[in-house]
């Protein structure tokens, strides 16, 4: 009964486009020229067969699911999928099982992890011991950045490859080879100009969705003398969105316009890209995001409430999503421009590290160092130091001796309003 149940459930199955065209060779991966091209570390490393365990962390589409089996033929390795939100520590333990059997017959495993960051401290530490003995290889897949979602053990024995959003132009490949495969198996189309211009700003370099749209706005289309008739107007309908132009450069671009006019002072232009950004579906998030950036960079300690305006608006934009979300992100919006800038902090923390980067990585003076435990005084750690509730107009110098005199900070602050560059 059980197998007349899955032959039924496999004739019946209808698989999406995009699992169809998932590519099958490292050659006709797309959109990753930062990972996968000629002489890359990781291509280079796979062409000696050589197996290490990382963590792939990208948005949604942009190929980790994909490299992660191209990675396993390439290598002739064994390949384990799972999920981290329908999975445990019984199913990792099968997959260490499964592991030691390939090994007796000379094959390695790879063992893929979807959503690595919704596994909890105990279901990522049973992975440990295993990619510590070469048992098996991980390869885990998160949108979240995994220094925050990952625990440091695991982190430790992982390298981790941050994947870029699909470009313009690999997108524009995978949508004319997805239309290609619909005309070929089903009837040919005809397409009105800018529908994958179109699809391109609707998916936002993600190849999954875009294929989605490819295949359902196909089949949605018009049909005439066994001919299928594809127009933009069709695929706004399915998508229920208008096209506003905005490409993977213009996301960048609207970005930065929108920050650099918080910094200048101009609430009028900060708003109208804020509009623009949320039109174009851009995650109210990021947009959060750039203001609490913009809050803490460009106006510092001129004004102390703008960061907790800020981040306010980020936690009521989480909170409501969109549209409400909209009137808190304005609110911030304009309180952010008006606000009196000063860009000391950045200023004053850049200098610092570059100081450190080149070399200025001093210890602090003996006076400052600890001095709570057994053998300090020995040392002379913490003579002379001067508690400075108590004596708070004496001098007492604090940065170390090599850099005493230094100054990183400055007192200034450009009013509210004032356009004029700091």
């Amino acid at each position: 009964m059980n197998n007349l149940f899955t032959e039924l459930e496999n004739q019946n199955k209808q698989v999406p486009l995009a699992e169809t065209l998932r590519p099958k060779t490292i050659e006709e991966f797309l959109g990753q020229s930062n990972v996968i091209s000629e002489n890359s570390p990781l291509l280079n490393l796979l062409k000696t067969n050589r197996l290490f365990s990382l963590i792939l962390w990208g948005l949604p589409g942009c190929g980790k699911t994909t490299l992660a089996r191209l990675i396993a033929t390439k290598t002739n390795a064994q390949f384990i999928e799972m999920s981290a939100v329908t999975s445990g520590v019984k199913d990792i333990k099968e997959a260490v099982e499964s592991a030691r059997a390939a090994l007796r017959s000379g094959t390695k495993t790879i063992l893929f992890i979807d959503e690595i960051h919704r596994y909890s401290k105990t279901q990522q530490d049973a992975l440990l011991p295993h990619l510590e003995n070469g048992t098996l290889f991980l390869i885990g897949s998160t949108t979240e950045n995994p220094s925050f979602q990952v625990i440091p053990a695991l982190l430790s024995r992982v390298q981790v490859i941050r994947l870029n959003s699909i470009d313009d132009g690999s997108m524009t490949q995978i949508i004319k080879k997805g239309f290609a495969y619909l005309a070929k198996n089903y009837l040919p189309m005809d397409c009105e100009g800018g529908v994958i211009d179109f699809i391109i700003n609707l998916a936002r370099g993600d190849a999954r969705y875009a294929l989605n749209v490819v295949e359902n706005s196909y089949f949605a289309s018009d049909l005439k003398d066994e001919r299928r008739n594809l127009t933009v107007e069709i695929i706004e309908k399915i998508c229920q969105q208008r096209n506003t132009r905005y490409s993977q450069d213009e996301h960048y671009d609207h970005a930065s316009a929108f920050q650099k006019s918080l910094r200048g002072s101009d609430p009028d232009a900060a708003i109208y890209y804020l509009a623009k950004m949320i039109a174009a579906g851009e995650d109210p998030r990021f947009i959060a995001r750039r203001l609490v950036v913009t809050a803490a960079e460009d106006i510092g300690n001129a004004d102390t409430n703008a960061l907790n305006v800020a981040m306010n608006a980020y936690k009521a934009v989480e909170l409501l999503g969109l549209p409400e979300g909209r009137i808190p992100l304005a609110q911030a919006v304009i309180y952010v421009a008006r606000a009196p800038k000063s860009n000391e902090t950045v200023c004053a923390i850049d200098m610092a590290l570059g100081d450190i980067a080149h070399g200025k990585d001093f210890p602090p003076p003996m006076h400052l160092r600890d001095a709570h435990y057994k053998d300090a005084q020995k040392y002379g750690f913490g003579e002379g130091y001067i508690y400075s509730h108590s004596q708070p107009e004496t001098y007492q110098q604090f940065l170390p001796d090599e850099l005493a005199g230094k100054k990183y900070t400055r007192l200034y602050s450009r009013p509210a309003g004032e356009s004029t560059n700091t």
